[in-house]
């Protein structure tokens, strides 16, 4: 530790702004008074003590004194660089500073204690470390400086308080930094001061490098990027003048947006927004972010058909025969688009092309279960027509931006998928399918069924706004087709804006010229198969369709079509069979196994499931189309007590209010119907409806539930080849209900020859294909006795069993 020594009296020297350490020399202007006084009274008193002049060096720092002060000795008085007097002074030591005193001269004397700085040698081992690191960091300081005669100087020095003080002529150190290395009166500390002090600028200096670096690197990488365009400005310049070429080539247009803006065959509003844009990139620089999404968007105007249409083929006798020749049955579409191009060309012979900004474009939207040729449709409509075809899917979008495009400012953005499917059919008259809307989702993002409310309606898309584009698009030629399997999944206001077209399925006969005339050709194809190898007569067509697949469409009957032509393959290339080969009926069991489906009317008489009484059939409309449903009821033991009514199968609440309502109506009729109606109060009733992992819903099924307890009631057996559909009422009146065509067309697939449907519908008769009806015994009631009179077997059939039932 430092201790203190013998009192001192001396003429303060003050040093504004400035601070000397010990072992520093200094040049001081003697032309101020302050320093002339002081320098003065020192040589006054030297001349009555030995040694040279000596004076306190004090720092002043607005206005106040240094509690700490060098001892300093003048080691010669004359006149400096620029001619004015001066004087050269040498710190000494260390002063900590007493009370003021009196002297000789104009200066201001007062009384200071030496300070003993002294360490002890030798130096501990933490010291001579930190010696060492101080030199170092003060080594690399001075050669990055370039002052390699000081590096010498300051390895030179051993001593702790000379090696701290020798950083008092760092220039990067600060007055306040300088004073706090003068009172730290410790040399250990001191030195540990000045090496952190020294560390902190080596690392500003650094960073202060990489950045001068990097910007240097920036500035020299643009300077140099300049000067090569220019010289390859001036290349292509001599290649052109050597070639004789006038204007810009190839390259330089693709860059120059303006000339291919003015040349392009825009729309006005676009072309005054194109032009802001591209004044917007001529005035943002090369680095700017902006200038990359305005040639990006500037690309995407440039790149879309505004102007490009395709003309309509106003053959209709044509397109009849393409969608003819393309898919069997669906005559309601094919109807539909036949009259869309008879009022088209019949607009475009009176000049009626364009009215109120409109074009004659259509949105349909074309619902029915999967496999009945709705996505393929759209393919085959476009070719009638003559126009471009573009499939968009929307099985599970759940972003708005899908639609209508995202903003500018986002990285990555693009236009909605309408915008982004007319720009890749290039024309403003495509054809549009639009797959999948009822599998639309919405989430926080939006939801994307909002956003088609604008392009399906015909009195708005013809101004079509897209988010990316920001520009009016004409959307009121494109033919937009719609496919859904569920209507009811459909938002209603979209539903609203769409011309609805069924496709309910297909007839047994239907699917059977499908297959032959698409499904196998297709299939042979990619089974390696010739057309004269393997053939199928019409027998086993016709049991693949009716028993071996049960379905709407016709996905399944093509799986099973392609399954038994890789059977015959596989046994030709075993060796097993030879070909030609025609595949009979009863060929199918050995080739692809056991029917699936086999009709209830084909089944043992005991095997059927209205072989006992309580057991009705009825008909069901599900997502994959019509289907057959079975209602079963049955009574508990009277001595269980357990009264009431049970309805199990996952019924929703509709189907369980008619279940209520049935046996109210037996309960309230039952003396009429000669029914005994004691059982319904003392026993309970138990209906259940079969496939209970699938839920159920809707009215349609109050006459079926209402027969199968008339059945079990009576004991009287519901007629197998009878189903029915229809909603009760408590007065027993049949009221009409939906999906008429879809459970005939289930009915006939599934072996039934009557069917009982309410009266009221009738007129769904007409949309039922004249080959099911022939095959058919409707009948239209209005009342549920008529019902009961209909499906119930004879009271003489009902008394066992196993006695067979009268179709």
């Amino acid at each position: 530790m430092a201790s203190t020594s013998t009192p001192l009296t001396l003429p303060v020297l003050p040093l504004d702004g400035e601070v000397v350490l010990p072992g520093m020399v200094v040049p001081l202007d003697l032309s101020d008074s302050e320093v002339r006084a002081a320098v003065e009274a020192a040589q006054a008193a030297a001349r009555t003590t030995p040694g040279k002049p000596r004076v306190l060096l004090v720092p002043r720092i607005d206005g106040t004194y240094a509690n700490t002060g060098v001892l300093g000795t003048v080691e010669q008085v004359g006149r400096l660089a620029d001619g004015d007097p001066g004087a050269l002074i040498r710190g000494r030591s260390r002063v900590r500073i007493g009370a003021g005193t009196t002297g000789p001269g104009a200066a201001l004397w007062v009384e200071g204690t030496r300070v003993d700085e002294t360490v002890p040698e030798p130096l501990p081992g933490h010291l001579a470390e930190l010696v060492k690191e101080y030199k170092a960091l003060a080594t690399a300081w001075l050669r990055k400086r370039g002052a390699w005669q000081v590096v010498d100087r300051v390895q030179a020095i051993d001593d702790v308080s000379a090696l701290a003080d020798n950083s008092g002529y760092s220039p990067f150190l600060t007055t306040d930094q300088k004073v706090e290395l003068l009172e730290t009166t410790d040399p250990v500390a001191r030195l540990r001061l000045a090496t952190q002090q020294l560390r902190d600028h080596l690392a500003e200096q650094d960073v202060a490098e990489s950045i001068a670096k990097d910007v240097q690197e920036g500035v020299d990488k643009q300077q140099r990027e300049f000067l090569l365009r220019r010289q390859l400005e001036a290349v292509r310049k001599e290649l052109r003048e050597l070639n004789g070429e006038a204007g810009k080539d190839s390259a330089e247009e693709s860059d120059d947006y303006r000339a291919r803006v003015e040349a392009a065959d825009l729309p006005e509003k676009v072309r005054e927004a194109a032009l802001k844009e591209v004044d917007k990139l001529e005035r943002s620089s090369d680095q700017s972010p902006e200038g990359s999404w305005i040639r990006t968007w500037l690309d995407t105007v440039l790149e879309m058909p505004w102007n490009e249409r395709t003309e309509d083929a106003y053959d209709i006798r044509g397109a009849q025969a393409v969608l003819d020749a393309e898919h069997s049955g669906l005559e309601d579409v094919k109807e539909r688009i036949t009259e869309y191009l008879a009022v088209r060309k019949r607009r475009d012979d009176r000049g009626l092309g364009v009215v109120g900004g409109r074009r004659g474009g259509a949105v349909l939207a074309l619902v029915g279960p999967p496999g009945v040729g709705k996505t393929s449709l759209g393919e085959s409509v476009a070719q009638a027509m003559g126009r471009k075809f573009v499939r968009v899917a929307l099985g599970g979008v759940r972003d708005e931006a899908e639609i209508r495009g995202h903003r500018r400012t986002y990285v990555g953005a693009l236009p909605g998928r309408v915008v982004r499917a007319i720009k890749e059919a290039g024309s403003m008259n495509p054809v549009v399918l639009l797959d999948e809307i009822d599998k639309v989702g919405s989430d926080f993002r939006g939801d994307p069924a909002a956003a088609l409310l604008e392009v399906l309606d015909p009195a708005q898309n013809h101004t079509f706004r897209d988010h990316y584009l920001e520009v009016e698009l004409d959307l009121s030629d494109v033919v937009f087709l719609a496919t859904a399997n569920v209507l009811e999944a459909i938002p209603e206001a979209l539903a609203d804006r769409m011309e609805i077209v069924r496709l309910d399925g297909y007839t047994e006969d239907e699917k059977v010229v499908i297959a032959r005339d698409h499904l196998l050709p297709r299939q042979l194809e990619r089974a390696g198969l010739d057309k004269d190898e393997v053939t199928i007569d019409e027998g086993a067509l016709r049991k693949l369709a009716g028993e071996y697949t049960r379905e709407a469409g016709v996905r399944t009957l093509e799986r099973s079509v392609a399954r038994l032509l890789r059977k015959v393959a596989a046994q030709h290339e075993l060796g097993e069979r030879k070909l030609p080969f025609t595949v009979r009926d009863e060929d199918l069991r050995d080739l692809i196994g056991r029917p699936h489906h086999v009709p209830e009317s084909a089944q043992d008489p005991a095997e059927r499931r209205t072989s006992v009484p309580g057991v009705a059939t009825g008909l069901a409309v599900t997502g994959a189309g019509g289907d057959v449903l079975f209602v079963e009821a049955s009574l508990a033991d009277p001595e269980t007590g357990a009264a009431g009514l049970t309805l199990t199968g996952q019924l929703g609440d509709v189907m369980k209010e008619s279940a209520q309502i049935a046996l109210s109506f037996l309960r309230s009729h039952g003396a009429e119907l000669e029914l005994p109606v004691a059982d319904l109060k003392d026993r309970g009733v138990h209906i259940h409806f079969p496939a209970g992992a699938v839920p159920k819903d809707g009215p349609s099924a109050g006459i079926t539930m209402t027969t199968a307890l008339a059945s079990l009631l009576s004991g009287r057996l519901v007629r197998t080849d009878v189903a029915m559909t229809g909603e009760v009422s408590l007065t027993g009146r049949v009221l009409p209900i939906g999906g008429v065509k879809q459970k005939l067309l289930a009915a006939h697939r599934a072996g039934v020859t009557t069917v009982i449907i309410p009266k009221r519908n009738e007129p769904d008769l007409d949309d039922v294909p004249a080959e099911v009806l022939d095959k058919l015994d409707v009948h239209a009631v209005t009342d549920v006795r008529q019902v009961l009179e209909l499906a119930l077997a004879p009271a003489t059939a009902g008394v066992t069993p196993e006695v067979p039932v009268a179709a």
